[in-house]
């Protein structure tokens, strides 16, 4: 697929057919991952392909016990609320692959720098909320969509279980000195028909300075 039309074209799918993913499809998909750009060319990724359904099983039960768990601590409306769209941090289970995806977190260059001068604490904060490991990080998971969505699969970039990442992380059992989950990616063959949210005009979010 030509790359523009591939760009236009994903869209982030949550339902998929059962049908398995080889594992040299998952190697190819990864594999676009691996050669994103990142910061100082620390490539602060890994990504752990699950496909064991016990595992993802239980995965859902951790984030639906945690969710239920934060709610009983909201006030009803607000908790009834959380539970309500509580599926949309778990559908990753019915999935034939998630991929997990785990960042080494680095300090910015620069940071220490402000920190020696004793530089204003807005300067440092900025320095700080910019963070090129996690920008990297995107790089790598839109390359890891993109590749996907080439292949004929359908993907979803998930945050939505980020309450539960700790939780997660014990089920997964993946350990790597310094790591840290981050995102899930569920990936498969896409059931049912394409439902993409608009998209933002380009006069809206560009800004040309002449």
């Amino acid at each position: 697929m030509e790359y523009f039309d591939l760009i236009e074209k994903r869209y982030s799918v949550r339902k998929f057919k059962e049908t398995e993913v080889p594992d040299s499809d998952i190697e190819k998909i990864v594999g676009a991952a691996r050669i994103a750009p990142s910061g100082k060319n620390l490539q602060n990724w890994h990504f752990v392909a699950i496909k064991n359904k016990q595992v993802l099983g239980k995965m859902a039960e951790a984030v639906e016990n945690r969710i239920d768990t934060i709610a009983s601590g909201l006030p009803e409306d607000r908790g009834q609320m959380m539970k309500k769209f509580s599926k949309f941090s778990t559908f990753f289970a019915n999935a034939p692959v998630v991929v997990a995806v785990y960042a080494d977190k680095y300090v910015p260059e620069g940071y220490q720098e402000l920190i020696d001068i004793k530089d204003d604490q807005v300067n440092i904060d900025r320095i700080l909320d910019a963070d090129p490991s996690i920008q990297s990080i995107g790089a790598a998971i839109g390359q890891l969509i993109l590749a996907a969505f080439d292949m004929g699969y359908g993907a979803c970039w998930m945050t939505s279980a980020n309450n539960s990442l700790v939780t997660l992380e014990d089920v997964i059992g993946f350990k790597k000195e310094k790591y840290s989950l981050i995102a899930l990616v569920p990936l498969g063959i896409p059931e049912g028909e394409r439902k993409s949210p608009a998209k933002k005009e380009l006069k809206e979010i560009l800004t040309i300075i002449k």
